[in-house]
């Protein structure tokens, strides 16, 4: 049987950086990312193995005090996992600085096969001479402050996209919790301070994730944007009733601004019963595509697999697993030439329209 030649992939989302800080190495992990076999779900010689030439690299400072194994709590049927209180920016700049070191000695230490881009020029660059692309991503904003001084630092640093909150609320706005079943019409949208926030956004045409923001919040943002409505890695609520879910006025909305919905690979958001468990058929990818294919158009879907934050399919298992899911979508009936769109050409269309050149 003759093997399908990779389809390239573009990915809205992944939380390498916090794995590689995870193992305080005085490289900041850059060895463990370009070198692979040291876990996890992303490493350079995976995403070459699964034709990953590049994605949006989160930032996310985790909080210490949860106190609870939420990922446990999802495999249950039900679940309103309780949420931290916000996180003191101290800790976050800390945090935040940290990762984006860790990306920047990647670079230096890949002599030329990982790149930080800036542009979409930038990232074509990279992906013509075989270099992993990838662009700075700060996934809630604590680390910034209302003040924005640290906004204006890590776009210097190669910030280009933002999500405003995680699920825990800051000094922005609040985000949708992890709860199923649930709507995302959940508390209070951005704060004064949170569309300050957008409106310098806005301005340095730093992309403005909607995924963990709740549905108050996703339409303060709809109203006061100039720029195209993108949730990273958020899937359809009408399939899966999780508060993290985007509604079909949500994906309407979308779609009309010209913006994109990256699919997360993460189970939760995927399953009909919600659970947290990798024994996840792929066929609940095929359904959500389907839908959000259904209400935005192929030409405003892409994925945001989540990878290193999240269980996935074990038919996908890891960047590497890319190539199994295109076959189970092939079978589903996607013909390549959807399945080049939603991998990456999509992305670069979105972020062309979001950033310019």
């Amino acid at each position: 049987m003759t093997q399908s030649p990779l389809i390239p992939v573009f990915d809205g989302h992944n939380d390498t950086l916090l794995r590689l800080r995870e193992r305080r190495e005085p490289d900041g992990g850059a060895a463990a990312f370009l070198e692979g076999g040291a876990g996890g779900q992303l490493d350079l010689p995976r995403a070459r193995e699964g034709g990953l030439f590049g994605g949006l690299f989160a930032v996310f400072t985790p909080s210490r005090q949860l106190g609870v194994d939420y990922v446990a709590m999802m495999r249950e049927a039900g679940y309103d996992v309780p949420l931290p209180s916000p996180l003191p920016i101290s800790e976050a700049q800390s945090a935040t600085l940290g990762m984006i070191a860790g990306l920047m000695r990647i670079e230096r230490a890949s002599d030329g096969a990982v790149a930080i881009c800036r542009s979409v020029g930038d990232i074509e660059t990279a992906k013509a001479r075989g270099a992993l692309a990838t662009v700075l991503h700060i996934e809630g904003a604590e680390a910034i402050g209302p003040d924005l001084d640290m906004l204006h630092v890590a776009y210097a640093a190669g910030l280009r996209s933002l999500g405003p909150v995680w699920s825990r609320p800051n000094v922005f706005g609040h985000g949708a919790p992890f709860r199923f079943p649930s709507s995302p019409d959940i508390g209070p949208g951005l704060t004064m301070a949170g569309k300050d926030l957008l409106a310098e956004c806005d301005r340095l045409k730093i992309l403005f994730d909607l995924s963990h923001l709740n549905e108050a919040g996703f339409w303060d943002v709809a109203r006061l944007s100039r720029q195209p409505l993108v949730a990273t890695h958020s899937n359809a609520h009408a399939v899966t009733p999780h508060a993290r879910n985007l509604t079909d006025a949500q994906l309407d909305a979308i779609r009309d601004s010209g913006g994109l919905v990256g699919l997360n690979f993460a189970t939760c958001f995927l399953r009909e019963d919600g659970r947290m468990r990798a024994d996840t058929g792929l066929e609940t990818i095929a359904r959500h595509l389907d839908h959000l294919i259904g209400r935005l158009g192929e030409d405003h879907v892409g994925f945001g697999s989540d990878f290193d934050g999240a269980i996935v399919p074990a038919g996908i298992g890891d960047v590497a697993g890319l190539p199994r899911l295109f076959e189970a979508l092939r079978g589903h009936g996607f013909d390549d030439d959807l399945l080049k769109k939603i991998a990456a050409e999509n992305w670069l269309a979105l972020l062309q329209r979001s950033w310019g050149n």
